[in-house]
């Protein structure tokens, strides 16, 4: 188990992780020590556990708003998933009268070829 020594807000802190935690332990006290020095900054020094409450409040407004707006991205990605599949299945269906347009055509020009092949052979046998 390590110990790292992270700054917040001018102040250092010990704390104790295990080592594969470090990185991700760094770049949370990061993220704290941007909103402690924001409110130092604005209000001035605080004691320790009110500066690291409004910090972790602060952290945690935006927080919720980052989930309301990945909620709303799933619900604009539902939505476009539901428009994809319907104009998926226009076009399938589209592209099944085309090809079923293209087959009646087709067996029309048969039937007119196997007509005249059929006369043809009776004007040949005559």
């Amino acid at each position: 188990m390590a110990e790292v020594t992270l700054q917040i807000g001018g102040r250092n802190f010990i704390v104790a992780c295990q080592d594969s935690e470090e990185p991700s332990l760094h770049q949370a006290a990061a993220l704290l020590d941007t909103e402690a020095q924001a409110l130092q900054t604005a209000i001035g020094r605080v004691p320790e556990t009110r500066m690291l409450l409004m910090a972790g409040l602060m952290l945690a407004d935006r927080t919720a708003e980052l989930a309301e707006q990945a909620h709303q991205a799933q619900s604009a990605l539902e939505r476009l998933n539901t428009q994809f599949t319907a104009l998926e299945s226009k076009a399938t269906n589209l592209a099944e009268q085309a090809a079923g347009a293209s087959r009646e055509d087709y067996d029309a020009a048969l039937a007119v070829l196997e007509a005249a092949a059929d006369r043809a052979d009776r004007l040949a046998g005559a």
